[in-house]
């Protein structure tokens, strides 16, 4: 695991996550497809805020379950809080200033957000048997 350094793009919103980048997620829900992220979930213990709480500003639609943060700035989604597990930090991996997508290996997994209710029911099954 590594610590990557994160900021929204005029550099108001800044976060240190612990991560392992090797498995990135893409969503297809409406919000994700429109705004192009990649990400990664991680625990509470292995994110930390630096600077900007008061920048960010929240977005939330359909259930209001998940939390959408963007600067208030410069409107940079950086990380949020996933629907499907609410406890954990959504990283957007584009905000990470340390972790070149264009150079480093990772693998790129598809969650069928456009079809949120199955494609999260099919994750869960698919946990079950892996255990």
């Amino acid at each position: 695991m590594k610590t990557y350094n994160g900021s929204c793009h005029c550099g108001a919103v800044k976060f240190e996550v612990d991560a392992e980048l090797s498995y990135l997620e893409r969503c297809t829900c409406s919000i994700c497809s429109k705004k192009g992220a990649l990400f990664v979930r991680v625990p509470p213990d292995q994110f930390r805020q630096t600077q900007g709480e008061d920048d960010l500003t929240l977005y939330q639609f359909n259930t209001e379950l998940a939390k959408h943060l963007f600067c208030k700035r410069c409107g940079i989604h950086t990380f949020g809080h996933p629907r499907s597990a609410p406890e954990l930090f959504l990283i957007n991996v584009r905000c990470l200033d340390d972790f070149d997508l264009e150079t480093e290996q990772y693998e790129v997994k598809l969650f069928d957000g456009r079809n949120w209710e199955a494609s999260f029911k099919a994750r869960q099954e698919a946990a079950e048997r892996a255990e």
